[in-house]
């Protein structure tokens, strides 16, 4: 039987930026760092064949962001013209219990925002933003 989401794996460009970025303003905890070598066959996994990847795990209560940076093939960025619309993965999102106060906080620091937060049902609500890679992600308020 399977139980709950347990993880999100996000490709990034600068592992560091990704883990100062998510620990420093969603309270992640960096659990590992690996560098996969030979006796982790990532290649095989991701079916990349020959490929390098950097890994962090981040935990957050009892799930965890994964982090993955190809050293070698790069990868491609995240299209500047995506939308939410388009097919795949298209957000992540992180709870609060005062959107208001995180919204600004976050906002200071420059974190760009779609818009302002909408309640989108009596006491309930979100707002999106973009991660360092464009990666897009929401804060809601339940």
């Amino acid at each position: 039987m399977i139980h709950h989401i347990e993880h999100v794996g996000l490709s990034v460009s600068n592992l560091e930026r990704s883990i100062e970025f998510y620990t420093e303003n969603f309270n992640l905890k960096v659990e590992r760092i690996l560098e996969p070598s030979k006796d982790l066959p990532v290649d095989k996994i991701v079916g990349i064949p020959g490929c390098t990847v950097r890994i962090a795990h981040l935990a957050s209560g009892c799930a965890m962001l994964e982090l993955f940076e190809y050293t070698d093939p790069k990868g491609k960025p995240v299209s500047t013209d995506a939308t939410q619309a388009d097919k795949g993965f298209i957000h992540m999102g992180f709870k609060t219990t005062d959107l208001p106060e995180e919204y600004t906080r976050l906002s200071a620091k420059g974190i760009r925002f779609f818009g302002e937060p909408v309640e989108i049902r009596p006491d309930v609500w979100v707002v999106y933003f973009y991660g360092p890679d464009g990666e897009v992600c929401e804060l809601r308020q339940t």
